[in-house]
Parts: structure tokens; C-alpha cells; sequence
């Protein structure tokens, strides 16, 4: 009765992982969970404010299906005010998340057996997406050494004439590793070579970054604009990861075709969450409610990465951007638990610590990097500092 395509695909492990935290919780178990990739913030209250004002007004119905005019035109503004790309409302459609902006932009432009480039450690859903729509994942796994930055040389030897789409992700989930302009320019010199490879930049984590500015590749090379597709969202900057609202900016015939695959999949999202979009990027109380998480999840980096590296066997490097650290902790691979089982793997290792040790982290298995896990610090100083106890005593008990 299953489709081989359902068949196919792999359940995301960042949910399995975070379910099974909630329902020992909910047993009355004591867990500490880093394995949510969700900012432990609330909306900020002009945002809110907004929505509140739009269901009192009556805006209860549906919108076009590419996003409203204003929240299309907030985003051109904002493309051009902090990023100074050039786009029209017409090259922008609006979705339910950047998940299915991600999603939606690969089913608009892979065809059956076209190859997708995707640098490991990588976003669970990427590979998974990719299937979906019908091409071939190709990974390419990237060094701990270069901060899990994909190289032009590994770009170069990667790319065939089955190529179609490149995904890039700065700042990076799962690890935190944020591309410079020198390092984007390189790999775009790379794609001249390839005209027919479009690149899908994935920037939700655009307003986490701590050493400098955000950079997008379009920035450096605007040339490739007419293959390229910038994906965005208001879920992590803004911490409305349950408002359900990304977008994507692109030529209008890629614009135009996943306009036409999300009139019949899903149409707009919610209306109320467009208006509250709107006034995220138009409001003048945005830039410091943005500063003050962005100020937070510096703080806790600092904290977290420097307490990481005290535990022997443990290297991690300081991360650009995002909330996430992403330590290799190969060194305890192929040893044994205190109940003779063997960690052949960081799944094993995850699976250990959350039943042994009440700590919920995310094998680096599940995103394509054997060597490592993912550990969120999108949590209190006082989470932070308990889960690092509980992964210290966790692994010291290994032998």
C-alpha cells in the first residue's frame, strides 16, 4: 500500500531524538534536551502586536497564492537594504517555512537523475528533499580541520555534466560554520565553469552571526543571479519557528514554477503570519529585539565551546553563526558503555547518553558527519552548564 517513494526516505533523526527527550519527560524521567534547533525565545511583542491587530480587523481570509504585496515588498526592501540584492515582487513567493521553500525550490527545478550537490555535515532534510524530487544526492564530506567549509577543489571534483543544484548553507545547521566573501567568491569561480548549476542558498540563520557580518554568495558573484535562489525565513531571527513563514528569492521563471507546485500543494501560508512577517522587517523594534538573542547566543558560544574543548578526547571549533556546536568526538568511538555495550557509532553514543545520562543530542550520523554529534546551546546558561555535566560524566564512564 506505501509508495516506494515513502518508502524510500529516512525519518528526520533531530525529530526522533527530540520525541523521545519529550516522552521520558513526560514519564517523569530528568532529561536535559540540546537537540532542538529552536531559539528559547519569544516572539518579540511588536511582532505579536501585529498579529493580534490583524485577526481584530477581520484578515481571516486566504491571500494570493505567492504571498501578499506587502510582505512581498517588505522582503524586496529588506533584500536590498541589508543585503543589497536587487529583486522585484514578482521574483518573490512566500511559504509555509523555509522548510518548504527548500523543498518546493527542488521540486521546481530537478528532473529525474539530475545530481544535487550537498556539503556534509549537512541539514538532515536535504538528502531526504532531494529524493523526494526525484534526483540523486551526491555528498561531499567536507574537513573538521577547514570548519566543515566546502573547498573549491572538492566543489571542482564534485561537479559533473549530471550536476543541476548546488545547496549551500551559511551560517550553518548543524554546524555553525559560516562561509567569508573570499571563500563564496572562490566557490563561485568554480561554478563558471558550470553554467547550468543553480545554487540554493539556504540563509535562515542569517541574524545568528557573531564574527561579522552575514555574507551571501549573490553578494560576491552577482552574475549568477539568473541560476541562483536565496532561501530565508522569519524562524530563527525572529523566533517565530511556529508561525510557519519562509520565502524565496529568485529569477521569475524559478519563482514562477515553484508558485505553480505550491498552488496545488498548499497555496499561501497563514494570513495572520504574513502581516506578522511584514512587521518583522518594516519595524523599527526589530533591529534590537534581533541584537539582544543575537548578544545571548554570543554569550552562551563563548560559554559553551570553551567548556566543550576542556573534556579529553573532545575538539570543537568556535562557531561564526547559528546555535549549534558540532564537536568531533571520534575518540570515544569503538569504546565500551559500563554495560559491555559497544559506541561503534555516534548514533550509539546518542542513544547511550539520552537513556544513561538523561542527555538529548543529535548523532552526526544523521547528518552525514560520522565523526561528530550536533549540541544546541539554544538553551539557559543554567540547561547549558547542567548538559555539559551530563555529557562529561557521560563519556568519562566510557572505556
Amino acid at each position: 500500500m506505501i509508495s516506494k517513494r515513502a518508502q524510500s526516505l529516512a525519518p528526520s533523526e533531530t525529530m526522533k531524538i527530540s520525541g523521545m527527550a519529550k516522552e521520558m519527560q513526560q514519564a517523569g524521567k530528568s532529561v536535559i534536551s540540546l537537540s532542538q534547533g529552536e531559539p528559547d525565545f519569544k516572539t518579540p511583542a511588536h511582532i505579536c502586536e501585529a498579529a493580534k491587530r490583524a485577526i481584530d480587523e477581520g484578515h481571516h481570509g486566504y491571500t494570493i497564492n505567492a504571498g501578499t504585496t506587502g510582505l512581498r515588498e517588505a522582503i524586496v526592501e529588506k533584500l536590498k537594504r541589508e543585503n543589497n540584492l536587487e529583486y522585484t515582487a514578482a521574483e518573490v513567493v512566500v511559504s509555509n517555512g523555509a522548510k518548504q521553500s527548500v523543498g518546493f525550490s527542488l521540486l521546481a527545478v530537478v528532473d529525474e537523475g539530475d545530481e544535487v550537490l550537498i556539503p556534509a555535515p549537512y541539514w538532515v532534510s536535504y538528502p531526504e528533499m532531494t529524493k523526494l524530487a526525484g534526483g540523486v544526492p551526491v555528498i561531499v564530506r567536507t574537513a573538521f580541520e577547514n570548519d566543515y567549509k566546502l573547498t573549491p577543489e572538492q566543489l571542482r571534483d564534485s561537479l559533473s555534466e549530471k550536476t543541476k543544484v548546488l545547496i549551500l548553507c551559511s551560517p550553518s545547521n548543524p554546524t555553525g560554520s559560516c562561509y567569508t566573501a573570499g571563500e563564496l567568491e572562490a566557490l563561485a569561480e568554480v561554478l563558471r565553469d558550470f553554467p547550468n548549476v543553480v545554487v540554493l542558498s539556504d540563509e535562515i540563520y542569517e541574524y545568528i552571526v557573531f564574527d561579522g557580518p552575514h555574507v551571501s554568495m549573490l553578494q560576491v558573484a552577482p552574475w549568477l543571479k539568473d541560476r541562483f535562489i536565496v532561501v530565508n525565513g522569519f524562524s530563527k531571527g525572529f523566533a517565530m519557528t511556529g508561525w510557519r513563514l519562509g520565502y524565496i528569492a529568485a529569477p521569475k521563471s524559478i519563482a514562477g514554477a515553484l508558485g505553480k507546485i505550491q498552488s496545488q500543494e498548499t497555496s499561501a501560508p497563514s494570513t495572520i503570519s504574513q502581516i506578522a512577517g511584514e512587521a518583522g522587517y518594516r519595524s523599527p523594534l526589530s533591529a534590537p529585539a534581533i541584537e539582544e538573542m543575537r548578544k545571548a547566543f554570543a554569550e552562551r558560544r563563548d560559554y559553551f565551546i570553551a567548556e566543550l574543548n576542556k573534556i579529553d578526547g573532545v575538539k570543537c571549533f568556535k562557531p561564526g553563526g547559528a546555535f549549534y556546536a558540532f564537536p568531533n568526538i571520534s575518540a570515544y568511538l569503538g569504546k565500551t558503555a559500563p554495560d559491555g555495550s559497544r559506541i561503534s557509532s555516534s548514533t550509539d553514543l546518542c542513544m547511550y547518553l539520552i537513556e544513561h545520562h538523561g542527555l538529548a543530542i543529535v548523532p552526526g550520523d544523521a547528518f552525514g558527519e560520522p565523526e561528530g554529534v550536533r549540541l544546541s546551546y539554544s538553551a539557559s546558561m543554567e540547561t547549558l552548564a547542567e548538559g555539559l555535566k551530563r555529557f562529561r560524566a557521560g563519556l568519562a564512564a566510557l572505556s
